[in-house]
């Protein structure tokens, strides 16, 4: 079985698939030899050409000579693009590009001095370069596939893996193009020397040029050339094919010389083969023996429209209307200028765009040559474009797909294997231009994989931050935990002891907070913070002062409950507040200790005391007159005034009973506020209540005082009737502000906790039986005090001890003064002689003592005070 360098050397070809044959049209141009055409005043050379990622070397105003490299890149894809003639940079600015949609593409404006000044070029000698200097060299070089796909020459030199057969393209399949077919009939000699070159690099086993039968001239060319070169006999071959468009495609060729097909995404170099074009072996010759950058090449201008069709070398970036106007361009209506050949080219929709590295064809064809676009008709599944496909495709999926924008399940049918050869195009009947909608589809897949790449590298670089921050911070962390451990390495013991005795203070001072508020550590703890491992400085601050303001609670409320007489109703009422409380309390503990649950025990508990309060604060009411027309005996005028006063002390308690109840407003709201410290509308509402209620408070009592003080002008009648609306007017005024407070903590407490209607439920209960109890007991103490008269002194001191403690303890002081005062006053007049007093007369002038004592302090009551005092002694 003959081996496939065999088959190669008998000229074995095999047949390619579909394909067509459509009329050539070479003729017009590769009859005369390749001419040059005048300089043109403006040249564009876009940048980048090939690859990206480049920085510009020159800025606008240089001077540049031909040759002189204008960008520069780093990246192995980059080709740097070089000055076409000697001029001035006038505009680095976007300009239409040589494509179908002339969007714009930054471009250097050439301005031509019309001297044409070369650069100095650097020519070598072939065995004096090694093989990366040659790659380094073609690369400089700016070289690129001639054949149209504009591929990076330099790295199809310096390949991954061993390379047996290079196949030299000079079958330039397409029906107007001979470019080609006249470089190799004129410039044999040198493509032999690039052939030399890669042959030199890639060390192949055979070398196979292949040019179509159409060509017999450059064929007989090639083969004189062969024949010549100084390679081994043996080792290069030129093997001419059969006629057939496109036979010129890589992967076609590959299948006509070898038989073998590359794989769908795969490049001929895995399979060992590498194709190059037969102008870009002239290109590699030039760059590497002379020196000379690729800075123009051959394009055919032909079509019926031109006047003077042929090949021509042009300056990479010459204007295309200005090839036009130098070879006679005679444009129709509607003239189509088309870049490439009539199968793969495109019309350009604007004739200012320039020559790039890959246009090997400007084609100006006339309406006999080639129509107007047909109408695109429906698809009626013939089945020819399938037929003609040489890539063995599917184009009547793959234009449904693209044409309903599915381009996913277009890629799904192997759209990237198609080359745009335009067969399917040319041989469907219902004239749809299949070839555009693949290009489109093909386009909107790339733009999605670019996005997906640009996606996928800002999540690597996002990736990497992370990963960066992370251990920037584990380096902070252990450089920390070394310098704890050396402080601590370096500690005495007094430094340690001193240590664990601020540490035994803090437990110590800790435990006492919670001995004086009778709360655990663990309500305390989730009153103060909710984070159980670390307390802020603030939050820690206002856990203490919590816990003071709790205590000093508990100690006004034990003082207040003392009474050395021992009353019945105080310990009733004491025993009902308790009892609210009480109940306030296991309606708390049902549940564990939660912020909502200590609101509703705080209502309760201020409740309980109001209810307490108003108890004690119960209005005295005057005994009835026996005879309504007989004026009141001296003692119940004296009895109106200790009334007066019983009444001014009992403001003063209501006073602070409410500047009190505020106090646990502030409490509660601090507690409420210590659990939420970013709520500031919770502590805002909290603050509001507090001072509604102080200044209800200050206005009872204030009220209070008033009242008292103006009963105490009035005679004896209208002074007891006084007095019970003063006792009325402190108890109402004190029940407001409580019931204010109590409002107002509801409301805030209520911001607090909406959410939680079970809560606010028990809490209203607890408030409502507290309220219910207080009035029972107020009512009870009312009755009590209607039906009975007050028969002794005696008895309106108890009650003003049950009312207030100070006010007894003033009354005691004021019977000692007193006591010590009656002497005296006896000794002012003459000796008289009386009976001895009485013990009713007794307890009379004690009274009045203490009346005029109080109103003694008072500098605006002073002479009245005088004046009672005269009168109690007579």
């Amino acid at each position: 079985m003959l081996t496939l360098l065999d088959q190669l050397d008998k000229g074995t070809l095999w047949r390619s698939p579909g394909g067509i044959h459509p009329p050539e049209v070479k003729f017009l141009s590769n009859a005369t030899p390749i001419d040059q055409l005048p300089l043109a005043s403006t040249y564009l050379v876009p940048v980048p050409q090939v690859g990206e990622n480049c920085t510009l070397a020159v800025k606008v105003g240089d001077s540049v000579l031909k040759g002189t490299p204008l960008t520069q890149g780093t990246s192995i894809w980059h080709l740097p693009v070089h000055a076409p003639t000697s001029g001035t940079i006038v505009a680095i600015e976007p300009r239409a590009s040589n494509h179908a949609s002339a969007l714009p593409v930054n471009t250097c404006v050439i301005a031509a001095d019309g001297k044409d000044t070369w650069c100095e070029l650097v020519q070598n000698q072939l065995d004096d370069l090694s093989h990366q200097q040659i790659v380094d060299k073609v690369r400089s070089a700016g070289i690129a596939g001639m054949g149209g796909a504009a591929f990076p020459t330099h790295i199809k030199l310096n390949p991954v893996s061993e390379i047996d057969l290079v196949i030299i393209n000079g079958v330039e399949c397409e029906p107007y193009i001979s470019a080609d077919d006249r470089l190799m009939r004129e410039y044999s000699q040198d493509i032999l020397a690039g052939i030399g070159i890669i042959h030199r690099l890639l060390t192949p086993k055979r070398i196979v040029i292949a040019i179509e039968d159409n060509k017999p001239e450059a064929a007989k060319a090639m083969q004189a050339a062969v024949s010549q070169c100084g390679l081994p006999v043996g080792s290069i071959r030129v093997t001419v094919i059969p006629t057939k468009y496109p036979s010129g495609g890589e992967k076609q060729l590959i299948q006509i010389i070898t038989g073998r097909e590359v794989p769908s995404g795969a490049i001929p170099a895995k399979l060992g083969i590498v194709v190059h074009n037969v102008g870009t072996a002239f290109a590699i010759h030039q760059a590497v023996t002379q020196g000379k950058p690729l800075i123009e090449r051959v394009v055919t201008v032909t079509g019926k429209n031109v006047s003077k069709p042929g090949n021509y070398w042009l300056p990479i970036g010459t204007p295309v209307d200005h090839v036009l106007t130098a070879t006679k361009f005679t444009p129709e209506p509607d003239q189509k200028v088309i870049i490439g050949g009539p199968m793969m080219g495109h019309a350009l929709a604007n004739i200012q765009v320039p020559i790039l590295k890959g246009t090997n064809c400007i084609l100006v064809p006339s309406s006999q040559e080639i129509g107007s676009s047909p109408e695109e008709k429906a698809c009626i599944r013939c089945g020819e474009c399938a037929t003609a496909c040489p890539a063995l495709l599917l184009p009547q999926q793959l234009f449904w797909h693209a044409k309903a924008e599915e381009y996913d399940k277009a890629a799904s049918y192997n759209l990237k294997d198609c080359i745009e050869c335009g067969c399917c195009s040319y041989v469907c009947p219902s004239d749809i231009p299949l070839v555009e909608y693949y290009r489109i589809a093909k386009s909107a897949l790339k733009q999605a994989a670019d996005e997906k790449q640009q996606a996928e590298r800002a999540k690597q670089r996002f990736d990497a931050r992370l990963a960066r921050l992370e251990e920037e911070k584990l380096a902070r962390e252990a450089k920390a935990k070394e310098a704890s451990e050396r402080r601590q390495a370096s500690m005495t013991g007094t430094d340690k002891n001193a240590v664990a005795e601020a540490m035994a203070r803090i437990a110590a001072k800790k435990a006492a907070a919670q001995a004086v508020t009778g709360e655990s550590i663990t309500e305390e703890s989730s009153v103060t913070t909710t984070d159980t491992t670390e307390v802020p400085k603030g939050k820690a601050a206002v856990a203490a002062a919590i816990a003071r303001a709790k205590a000093k609670k508990a100690a006004q409320a034990n003082a207040d409950g003392t009474d050395t007489n021992g009353a019945e109703t105080d310990n009733a009422v004491t025993m009902d507040a308790n009892d609210s409380i009480s109940a306030t309390d296991t309606i708390a503990q049902q549940a564990p200790l939660s912020q909502k649950d200590k609101v509703a025990a705080a209502i309760a508990r201020a409740k309980a005391k109001k209810a307490a309060q108003q108890t004690d604060t119960a209005p005295l009411e005057p005994a009835e007159t026996a005879d309504n027309t007989s004026e009141l005996s001296a003692a119940d005028d004296k009895k109106a005034k200790v009334a007066a006063a019983v009444a001014r002390a009992k403001a003063k308690k209501a006073a602070q009973q409410a500047e009190t109840a505020a106090s646990d407003i502030e409490v509660s709201n601090t507690e409420i506020s210590v659990s939420d410290v970013n709520d500031a509308e919770a502590i805002k509402k909290a603050k509001v209540a507090a001072a509604v209620a102080r200044a209800k408070a200050k206005k009872a009592a204030q009220q209070a005082e008033t009242n008292a003080e103006n009963g105490l002008n009035q005679t004896t009648t209208p002074a007891v009737d006084s007095a019970a609306n003063v006792h009325a007017d402190v108890n109402a005024d004190a029940e407001t502000a409580v019931n204010a407070a109590a409002t107002d903590i509801e409301v805030s407490n209520a911001d607090v906790s909406v959410n939680d209607a079970e809560a606010i439920k028990k809490a209203k209960v607890a408030a409502a039986v507290a309220r219910a109890k207080a009035k029972k007991i107020a009512a009870a103490s009312a009755e009590s005090k209607t039906d009975a008269e007050i028969e002794s002194v005696d008895e309106i001191q108890t009650e003003a001890n049950v009312a207030s403690p100070s006010i007894a303890a003033t009354l005691d002081t004021a019977t000692t003064e007193a006591e010590a005062v009656l002497p005296s006053v006896g000794s002012t007049a003459e000796p008289i002689e009386t009976a001895p007093l009485s013990s009713d007369e007794l307890k009379k002038a004690r009274i009045a003592a203490t009346i005029a004592k109080a109103k003694a302090k008072k500098a605006a009551l002073a002479q009245e005070a005088n004046a009672s005092s005269d009168s109690s002694v007579d």
